[in-house]
């Protein structure tokens, strides 16, 4: 490559970098209501740019504790297997019932039902996601999906034999309607598994000046109207009118944290992916960047953990 386009290759990045930068810091996706949440995943799952660089999951993924060098997406898949394991969900038979809360485009719903017999049925608030997993999903699969509420699930009590729910907590402005509707659905003794982007308990240190302002951007940028405390939430669960015994907790943060550079650098590592989906995508990509730092950021300093919370039956 010649000076010349070294130079105009630059200057078109740093323009790209400015514009994106310009645009995380004047538009937002603050949380207004369960639409504005909607309207989030409706964006990213039409716009293809996630799908395309990350697979079928949009969760994070499990490198092992201590974490090793993985495969972005192998360790996505991986993050399903161990939540699995740990939540207990692996002594259920073929054909038990499932419930996936916040199911996305339906990776972890696949993988329960192809991999584990599972019969699944996959929530989401946005339609777009409904209509992609449906797609996605190969006629005979024992999974199926739904638009649906989290908040106020359209489903009769002690439907399902465990409820697995990843990621969606942030979304929800109700902590304890959540953890009940959690409960409500969940047959007595049945199984339950959730991990949760989840914010230091306040009883363990305020936030200073500098992390309540970056806590500020992680909840606007991504529709989050409250990040729950792992201390918090297990509070949620087990003062639930729906309560189905004792609670147990974990705390993930070492495992997954890789997640949050590897997302970035999926990126840099197939720049071919973002540039295919046209200039939008490439703006869009650097629009994400700056939270999914100041994530990395959040969960290494202690500012966010990822929380794991499971029922008692679960063996280990």
């Amino acid at each position: 490559m010649n000076t010349s386009a070294v130079l105009g290759f630059a200057v078109a990045l740093s323009v790209a970098i400015v514009a994106g930068v310009v645009v995380w810091t004047k538009r937002n996706r603050a949380y207004h209501s369960s639409d504005s949440v909607a309207a989030a995943y409706d964006a990213w799952t039409n716009d293809r740019l996630l799908e395309s660089l990350w697979g079928e999951h949009v969760h994070l993924g499990h490198y092992g504790d201590p974490p090793r060098q993985r495969d972005f997406r192998d360790a996505k898949a991986d993050f399903v297997h161990a939540l699995v394991h740990w939540s207990g969900l692996d002594q259920l038979p073929a054909g038990s019932s499932v419930l996936d809360v916040g199911c996305g485009i339906g990776g972890s719903a696949r993988i329960l039902a192809r991999d584990y017999g599972f019969n699944v049925l996959g929530i989401s608030i946005s339609p777009a996601q409904v209509a992609r997993a449906t797609a996605l999903t190969p006629e005979a699969s024992t999974c199926r999906f739904a638009v649906m509420d989290a908040l106020d699930l359209k489903l009769d009590d002690q439907q399902f034999d465990a409820v697995w729910s990843v990621e969606a907590g942030p979304h929800m402005p109700d902590k304890q309607r959540y953890a009940d509707e959690l409960l409500r659905v969940l047959k007595s003794g049945g199984t339950l598994a959730v991990a949760d982007w989840n914010r230091r308990d306040p009883s363990d240190g305020e936030m200073n000046a500098i992390e309540r302002s970056v806590m500020h951007h992680l909840l606007t940028q991504w529709a989050h109207p409250e990040f729950a405390s792992i201390k918090g939430f297990h509070h949620n669960l087990v003062a639930s009118i729906h309560q189905r015994g004792a609670i147990q907790v974990d705390d993930w943060t070492k495992a997954t944290l890789p997640s949050w550079i590897d997302s970035i650098a999926e990126g840099v590592r197939r720049p071919g992916v973002v540039l295919r989906l046209g200039p939008s995508a490439l703006l869009q990509g650097l629009r994400e960047t700056p939270t999914l730092l100041l994530m990395h950021w959040a969960f290494a300093t202690g500012l966010m953990q990822f929380g794991v919370f499971r029922s008692s039956r679960a063996q280990t």
